[in-house]
């Protein structure tokens, strides 16, 4: 069947005649022989995409596209992340992928390169989740999984519609006690999401998300004879003094507690043969994270800060209208919008340490007020004629930030910023044959520092004012085929130049600061291969290679050379039995800017998935059973780019398993 997405052009199109490097992972794929906790699990499958489980629950998954975002010391960064239309970044470029619901998810959209250039404030690309709808007979579903280091995760659903109106709705819980010494966490989500049709063929749409976790242990990083030694060791604190020695994790009782909730409405409605597209939404995110100190191991009576406590409310909204009209003897469809965002944080800062105790909030250190906000106005335009297909886009981006300061005793560092710039992007598509389109595309991309990027100066002093934002120059061309009917292949070649490329000064503690770069330049290479092999047997290949450098030639520390996805999938006819075999392979990945630390080496595993399913009357009942790094490879999984101390390495698990059970009845 011809896949269909929005990401690239913001209305419906089939994938192979979007001008753009852009992927889309189907519900079987995220849920299917899935625990459905982290996004990587399903993100592994795209090409040009690094989406690496930390095994830290406190510092969410590490992303990046094309090497854009493999910096982030926390969250996601340079990737723009939405959710049912609804901004799962802030509008400083800083996401969380833990608030995307993926029990619900019906598919995700992975747009990189030029086109996504057109969402504003970031420069890898943009990853969009969509969840389903309810429709027909009400259903109910539990599911329940269980696995290696004391992993579960229950889940509970109901999907349908009455009288007219279309309701999901979701609550989980996810536990596990850590691969890593003192990584334990505990996950609780929700998620409600109803639709109905109005008048004149409008459609309305209201979404809730909820994520709750509470004292989620961090192990930090650890040096390269730590990891050597065990994978799942922490660091130990040479100047404990307890017998054994505590890890610095332990002593100082690093953990973080995250509350947060949003919600949004939007209205989508025909006018004549235009369309309207309204959406608003609101929320709140309050955090509370325990770090190591950044100043070494001194006595706790010389340490400052070390805990940070911010409550977020954070609003937006949309506006988007599309028309289409005949030209030249073809088809003219034009968005324009405009799109605001703000991010206001009651933001206060405390010692790590109460008298000789550590680990507990001590006297306040920092206190301040932190806002954000961004008003993006943008135009998209595409013709398509019998074979070629011209697309040209414009947006302009004006963000500000202010910091009011209420704690001067260590100097006043209230002051404001204000990022502009206009994003360009033009594309051209070339339709050979109908199995075989060429396109170009060329854009502008804007990257302004977020606030963790800005909270601290080199040394651990105050705001830094002195960051720049990056800006990008994007070009790429690539080939869409269909090689057979159930087969097909896209190939994609690419060059991202930046000046003023963001890249971390100094890592330790869980502070880290930032430095603008001279220049940077990736150059790369992307291939996906789907084909159906007959016999129930499918494959999946996802290839990327990337050079990304400074401009003395140095790599770009976090960025890998190269990545690989494969997998041959099985499945019985009527559905009932199912197979796959996965391979990832990774080249090694350089710690900090002058690549003479040990890098992170290379590494593959194999991953084993074995799925059924019965259905008995209205019941439907599924299993899966999950065994990941067959050959159990010690590896190291991620990297923290740039600690001071050296401590760089996150390691990944050896073999381990998972194993799921679900049933849903339809009334």
């Amino acid at each position: 069947m011809p896949i269909v997405v929005v990401s690239a052009t913001r209305s419906e199109r089939a994938i192979f005649e979007v001008p753009a490097a852009i992927d889309v992972l189907d519900a079987d794929r995220i849920r299917e022989g899935q625990p459905r906790v982290n996004a990587s699990e399903a993100l592994a499958a795209v090409p040009g995409l690094v989406a690496q489980n930390r095994q830290n629950y406190a510092q969410d998954l590490q992303i990046s596209s094309r090497g854009f975002g493999a910096r982030s010391a926390f969250g996601v960064r340079g990737v723009r992340l939405i959710a049912d239309g609804i901004p799962a970044s802030m509008p400083d470029g800083q996401g969380q992928a833990a608030t995307f619901n993926l029990d619900m998810a019906d598919r995700i959209e992975v747009l990189r390169g030029p086109f996504s250039a057109l969402y504003g404030n970031h420069s890898g690309g943009v990853i969009q989740l969509f969840t389903r709808e309810g429709k027909g007979r009400p259903t109910v579903e539990t599911s329940a999984s269980a696995g290696s280091d004391g992993l579960y995760k229950v889940d509970m659903s109901a999907q349908g519609e009455t009288a007219g109106i279309g309701y999901v709705l979701d609550a989980s819980r996810f536990h596990t006690d850590g691969f890593r010494n003192h990584s334990a966490a505990t996950r609780e989500q929700a998620h409600v999401k109803m639709n109905m049709n109005v008048s004149g063929g409008g459609k309305l749409t209201l979404v809730a998300n909820g994520l709750r976790q509470k004292d989620t242990q961090d192990p930090l990083g650890v040096t390269w004879a730590t990891w050597q030694r065990d994978p799942r060791a922490g660091e130990t604190d040479a100047t404990d003094t307890a017998a054994p020695k505590r890890t610095l994790a332990e002593r100082y009782d690093t953990r973080k507690s995250i509350d947060h909730q949003q919600a949004g409405v939007s209205w989508e409605q025909p006018i004549g043969a235009a369309k309207l597209l309204l959406t608003a939404y609101a929320g709140n995110r309050h955090v509370v994270q325990y770090q190591s100190f950044s100043r070494g191991f001194q006595a706790p009576a010389t340490h400052s800060g070390g805990v940070v406590d911010f409550d977020r409310d954070f609003h937006g909204g949309e506006a988007r209208w599309q028309g289409v009209l005949p030209l030249a003897g073809g088809k003219l469809t034009t968005s324009a919008g405009i799109e605001y965002g703000n991010a206001s944080d009651d933001r206060k800062g405390y010692e790590n340490f109460s008298g000789t105790t550590l680990g507990v909030k001590g006297r306040l250190r920092r206190d301040e007020d932190d806002s954000v906000s961004n008003i993006d106005p943008y135009i998209q335009s595409e013709w398509q004629g019998e074979r070629w297909q011209l697309t040209a886009g414009l947006r302009h981006s004006r963000i500000r930030v202010s910091v009011a300061d209420r704690f001067t005793s260590n100097g006043d560092d209230s002051g404001k910023l204000r990022f502009n710039a206009t994003m360009p992007l033009a594309a051209v598509l070339y339709r050979v044959t109908p199995s075989l389109n060429l396109y170009a595309s060329a854009a502008r991309g804007f990257e302004a520092p977020t606030l963790n990027e800005l909270f601290y100066s080199a040394g651990g002093a105050g705001f830094n004012f002195a960051l720049r934002p990056a800006r990008s120059k994007h070009v790429e061309g690539g080939v869409k085929a269909m090689l057979t009917s159930g087969a097909r292949i896209n190939v994609a070649v690419f060059e991202v130049r930046t000046s003023d490329e963001l890249v971390v000064e100094s890592s330790a503690g869980g502070r880290t600061s930032y430095r603008n770069a001279a220049r940077t330049v990736r150059k790369g290479a992307e291939m996906s291969f789907d084909a159906a092999l007959g016999a129930g047997l499918t494959t999946r290949i996802a290839l990327t290679s990337l050079r990304a450098t400074y401009e003395n030639g140095a790599r770009l520390p976090g960025v890998a050379h190269a990545y690989a996805f494969g997998e041959l999938a099985w499945r019985e006819s009527a559905g009932r039995w199912g197979a796959a075999l996965e391979a990832v392979a990774s080249g090694k990945v350089y710690t900090e800017d002058s690549n003479t630390e040990r890098a992170a080496p290379g590494y593959g595993v194999l991953n084993l998935r074995l799925t059924a399913a019965q259905s008995v009357a209205e019941w439907r009942l599924s299993e899966f059973v999950r065994l990941n790094n067959l050959a159990g490879k010690q590896y190291v999984g991620s990297v923290i780019v740039g600690d001071a101390s050296k401590r760089y390495y996150e390691g990944a698990p050896g073999r381990n398993w998972v194993a799921g059970i679900s049933a849903r009845y339809r009334f």
